[in-house]
């Protein structure tokens, strides 16, 4: 047994990508994770491990020795998720990575009241714009926005659809006028997305299922959706967002939504999963609940 244990706390920590990492995934200290690695490496007589004072890497023997101890491991979650299958208990810790803004304001609400109907289930919420490896980085589900590549280790599910709306403050609007079709968007001061040196244009479908790019004037260029939402607010100019991000300043008379006569860009949510030929109950209870429940947020 002892063995056995060494052996999953090694896949562990290649699979959270070092010892403190898979420490804090196992509740133990780094200590721990270190000696139970240096004591299977003895048994072993091999070197699993290159360690610098910053990292760890696997040696060549490690990465041989991971790929079958993978699949044994594989086999006994295999085996979790059958037994689990037939319980009606929801339980075990929840691993979720989701962008940041969406997350915060829409996913994690909904998830997080799963953790009063089911005493068992523990969450840990991961906040990022990064595309992330669930195998990898040890996720149980990842959260994504817009069209998704092919990938044949994951399965995906829409769980919402998010609509994008141009808005501006009604002090903005009573100095400049409203526009009145996508035309007039270059006459106006627009507030930007732009992340290092991708620049966001707004983007219209049109009738013939195509789509029509407007890159706006502008000289306010931000790299945060809630600052660009504030900065509207402010009234330096029209801004392009996600409705349930503006939804509750809308509501609030803070932002108006202007162009409704236009078709606008929607494009899903999606939750992803690694294709295994079980899906745990933990899973299919947070893609359901989002699925369900996500819609009413959208705005």
């Amino acid at each position: 047994m002892e063995h056995l244990k060494g052996i999953s706390i090694f896949v562990e920590a290649v699979e959270a990508g070092g010892f403190s990492a898979a420490a804090e995934r196992l509740h133990l200290t780094r200590s721990a994770v270190g000696k139970t690695i240096a004591r299977l490496e003895q048994r072993l007589g091999v070197r699993l491990f290159n360690r610098t004072t910053r990292m760890q890497s696997l040696t060549e023997e490690g990465r041989f020795f991971y790929e079958r101890c993978l699949r044994a491991v594989e086999e006994i979650r295999f085996g979790e998720a059958m037994l689990e299958s037939g319980r009606r208990t929801v339980r075990g810790r929840l691993r979720i990575s989701m962008p940041v803004l969406f997350g915060r304001l829409c996913i994690a609400p909904v998830l997080e009241e799963l953790l009063d109907e089911h005493p068992e289930l523990e969450l840990d919420l991961s906040f990022n714009d990064r595309i992330v490896d669930l195998l990898e980085d040890g996720l149980d589900l990842a959260i994504r926005n817009g069209p998704l590549k092919d990938n044949p280790d994951l399965m995906a599910r829409a769980v919402a659809r998010q609509r994008m709306t141009v808005c501006a403050s009604p002090a903005y609007l009573e100095r400049h006028g409203i526009p009145q079709s996508i035309a007039d968007i270059p006459q106006h001061e627009c507030i930007v997305y732009r992340r290092g040196d991708y620049e966001r244009s707004w983007i219209f479908p049109t009738p013939d299922d195509r789509w029509r790019e407007v890159q706006p004037k502008t000289r306010l260029r931000l790299d945060d959706l809630g600052a660009i939402s504030d900065a509207a607010v402010a009234g330096r100019g029209l801004a392009w967002l996600p409705c349930w991000l503006v939804r509750h300043d809308v509501a609030a008379g803070r932002l108006v939504q202007v162009l409704k006569n236009e078709a606008a860009n929607v494009f899903d949510a999606h939750a992803l999963w690694l294709r295994s030929p079980v899906m745990l109950p933990k899973v299919r209870l947070a893609i359901d609940t989002l699925a369900a429940r996500l819609p009413a947020m959208m705005g």
